[in-house]
């Protein structure tokens, strides 16, 4: 409910990349710093208190969308659900904006330039922007595994022997 309000009034302001900048921050720094954590689940705590703290964490220079958000967070008690509210205004972002979330698994690490020129390819074949998360697993041998919602294309070494050994099983 907190997302989607924050992403209509983000996107009725033509704000929404500047919005999700500061809320994917904010919600990283609850998520890494224990101590504001607290800070935020402390019953004993003002509201205000909670609030002054969030926006302090935001800067002077954020959006200010995002620090009456915040504001309302503190005051409903809802400060420490940051990270999950960012969460999902990101998913949000993502459909309004057609980003396709891909996930890139290959046998070793790729360099960045790699990596850009593969989602540049995708980019390319879907029409859509991509963001893409990387992993790395040895077993695939070589090659990669591309996962795109439920859509997922093996391009490794390893698949292509279970493929094969699947085959040569099946045709006797």
């Amino acid at each position: 409910m907190y997302a989607r309000a924050l992403f209509e009034a983000a996107r009725d302001a033509g704000q929404l990349d500047e919005v999700r900048n500061d809320v994917v921050d904010v919600a990283a720094t609850v998520e890494q710093v224990p101590d504001l954590h607290a800070v935020l689940v402390n019953p004993e705590l003002d509201p205000d208190v909670k609030a002054s703290v969030l926006v302090d964490v935001l800067g002077d220079d954020a959006n200010e969308l995002v620090r009456n958000f915040v504001r309302l967070l503190a005051e409903k008690g809802r400060g420490a659900e940051l990270p999950e509210i960012a969460r999902e205004f990101e998913t949000l972002v993502a459909a309004e904006q057609r980003v396709l979330a891909v996930e890139l698994t290959t046998a070793y690490e790729l360099s960045d330039p790699e990596a850009a020129d593969l989602v540049q390819k995708i980019e390319q074949a879907s029409g859509r922007p991509v963001e893409a998360t990387r992993s790395v697993d040895p077993e695939l041998i070589g090659g990669i595994v591309l996962q795109a919602g439920s859509m997922r294309l093996d391009a490794s070494v390893r698949g292509r022997l279970d493929r094969l050994r699947q085959q040569l099983a099946t045709t006797r």
